[in-house]
């Protein structure tokens, strides 16, 4: 039996991707387990959704700090006792410190819904309709210092619809999220994805892999 590797999961919101994220670590296939959910929102859905996973989960508010420094310190601290491995972000709305992302480095995952380097930040959505993309779609990266720019582990492309709009797209895009997010954990967790000298590397075993909807 192989040894799970514990992740932590940090969010701001509903935690839908965190949901999917936990499915999958209860399945065989994927040697990972999550260790503990931080969010920033008192009260929000995420945080309800740990609780009826039975996930150690802790609310961190950003408000109740003076820098965010001392409130990276705050989650750095939790992460450690929790002896966390992976740190993956699913909707933290908190841009993290240099200080932090080294602390992680190579072990720290974000989603983000657009085609990247396509539509970094807010609204991608409405942005990508206004350009009149034909599609757009999901990307779950290794994170940077540089917001939005760090190298892609994978992609989802959905196709854009004449009739859509920014909360059509939104939640067309979110389904595929919910399908790469755990598969690119996985292949973390598993070591067939790494990040080498600042670039992707990939075992052949999944390079082929690319999703589409």
């Amino acid at each position: 039996m192989r040894a799970s590797r514990r992740i932590a999961i940090l969010a701001s919101g509903s935690g839908s991707n965190m949901e999917a994220i936990a499915a999958a670590c209860e399945q065989p296939e994927t040697p990972a387990e999550v260790g503990l959910v931080i969010c920033n929102v008192p009260n929000a859905g995420v945080l309800k959704r740990a609780e009826k996973r039975k996930i150690p989960n802790l609310c961190i508010d950003h408000r109740q700090f003076e820098s965010r420094g001392e409130f990276e310190q705050k989650m750095l601290e939790a992460l450690h006792a929790a002896a966390i491995e992976l740190v993956v972000l699913a909707g933290f709305m908190r841009i993290l410190t240099d200080h932090f992302i080294e602390e992680y480095y190579g072990s720290l995952l974000n989603i983000h819904p657009s085609l990247l380097p396509k539509y970094p930040g807010l609204n991608t959505h409405q942005r990508a309709l206004d350009a009149g993309d034909r599609e757009s779609g999901a990307t779950v990266h290794f994170v940077t210092p540089e917001l939005d720019a760090g190298p892609s582990i994978l992609q989802a492309t959905v196709a854009i619809r004449p009739e859509d709009d920014a909360t059509s797209l939104a939640a067309r895009v979110q389904e595929q999220e919910h399908r790469i997010y755990p598969l690119a954990v996985r292949w973390c967790v598993e070591k067939k994805v790494e990040l080498r000298d600042g670039q992707v590397w990939k075992d052949e075993s999944i390079m082929s892999n690319g999703i589409n909807a």
